[in-house]
């Protein structure tokens, strides 16, 4: 495991609280608006502020930069610029706002007062214009698990899971970000016992505790990147719950996966923790059963040690319980390794494009994933809290997801990823 850092103090204080997800560390990317100016613009997170980028490129304190670029309401263009530009970019805006850095910010009072902003005034929107979105199914836990349930444990993986990262391409017209209602899904179902589907609400509405990587770098039509140069295109990571529609997947899925099951609403967390912010979290991944074929083969560590877990909070309750706590590291295929798997036919990536890990989930019930791993397919009642216990989500559920790596004396945090959901349509 690579050292980690310490953590740089900043003079804007609430970056140095121990428990602030955003630290001088983090610096994580999103697009915020203010009360009364519906113009949006890209930002960094420091504390309990967002730092106008648009306004900093204005006053001259980022060279290379032009403010168009952050004058956006998304961080496509930014993206665009490619590595060296993201990490001079870092490095500039690491010294800004550090105590003992460049004094041109904290010293200009009037610029400041302007170009911080209190997050808890601000409106955070979807930071990248989602050009293309893929769901992995990379996590062995959950693929083994619902492989049990519906195939039986001597077949639980597919015979192919642990040779490539299966996925399957999604809606990026649905991704939507954290504190976006979702709407309960309607589509064909068809129980067992029945001789014909029905159509439906969906009954068995669920989440998936995913991690989503950002892509910020093309390939052409034709040709493929390495695993080393996935890692490169990366430009970050975001907290994401695809959301599951469990009884019409069971119906749809034959032969070619989910369709309207996963189409209706995925939903991302609004800071985009850079992949520089990470990189003294990496860890290798877990044991290999089988060698994997060259092109595949890790780089180094290059899966996170990433805390992350799942509140649920009931209608009828003003507080959350936690429900599940797992760790990113349990992934059996990085976002690396995913991206040079999609690109290995000769397919396009580009930049906005978004790839979901797949379920994560540990060992045991309380690390699981998802509603349908921990109720064990609604067999075992998960209590929520209050008394009240669930198999699936009920309406008016808010279902949340946070995480965050841990370092000595602060954390690289993702803010939280949150979706109230609601009544399906008549």
């Amino acid at each position: 495991m690579t050292t980690r850092s310490a953590r740089i103090d900043s003079w804007v204080d609430s970056a140095n609280t121990p428990t602030t997800d955003f630290p001088l560390n983090n610096l994580p990317f999103g697009v915020f608006s203010e009360p009364g100016d519906s113009a949006r613009r890209v930002g960094v997170a420091i504390g309990d502020f967002i730092l106008d980028l648009a306004m900093v490129c204005r006053a001259g304190l980022l060279p290379g930069v032009s403010e168009d670029v952050f004058a956006n309401d998304c961080i496509n263009d930014f993206m665009s610029l490619g590595p060296d530009v993201w990490r001079s970019t870092r490095t500039k805006l690491t010294d800004l706002l550090a105590v003992a850095g460049d004094p041109a910010l904290k010293d200009n009072a009037p610029l400041c007062g302007q170009a911080l902003i209190r997050q808890d005034v601000a409106t955070l929107h979807l930071p990248v214009r989602v050009a293309e979105y893929t769901d992995f199914y990379a996590g062995r836990q959950h693929a083994t698990n619902v492989g049990t349930m519906f195939r039986g444990a001597d077949n639980a993986l597919p015979p192919n899971w642990l040779h490539i990262p299966i996925g399957y391409n999604g809606r990026a017209s649905t991704v939507v970000v954290s504190g976006t209602d979702v709407r309960r899904p309607r589509g064909q179902i068809k129980s067992p016992d029945d001789e014909m589907p029905e159509f439906s609400a969906c009954r068995r509405l669920d989440i998936e505790l995913e991690m989503g990587a950002i892509v910020g770098q093309s390939n052409p039509m034709g040709t493929s990147v390495t695993v080393e140069q996935a890692q490169e295109m990366i430009f970050g990571y975001v907290l994401l719950n695809d959301w599951s529609a469990r009884d019409i997947q069971a119906w749809e899925y034959q032969p070619l996966g989910p369709f309207q099951a996963k189409a209706f609403a995925t939903s991302i967390s609004p800071w985009v923790v850079t992949a520089a912010a990470l990189e003294t979290f990496a860890v290798p991944a877990p044991p290999r059963e089988v060698p994997l074929l060259p092109y595949l083969n890790d780089a180094g560590p290059m899966n996170y040690d990433i805390e992350l877990e799942v509140l649920i909070q009931p209608a009828s309750r003003s507080d959350e319980t936690v429900i599940s706590r797992t760790n990113a590291s349990h992934l059996y295929y990085s976002s690396a390794q995913q991206l040079a798997h999609h690109s290995v036919s000769g397919c396009a990536m580009n930049v906005g494009d978004l790839l979901g890990t797949g379920t994560i989930s540990g060992d045991t019930p309380d690390s699981f994933g998802s509603l349908l791993e921990m109720s064990w397919g609604a067999q075992r009642p998960v209590d929520v809290g209050g008394g009240k216990t669930r198999t699936f989500i009920e309406d008016g559920d808010v279902l949340t997801l946070a995480g965050y790596a841990q370092g000595p004396d602060y954390r690289i945090g993702f803010g939280r990823c949150t979706g109230r959901v609601l009544p399906a349509h008549e």
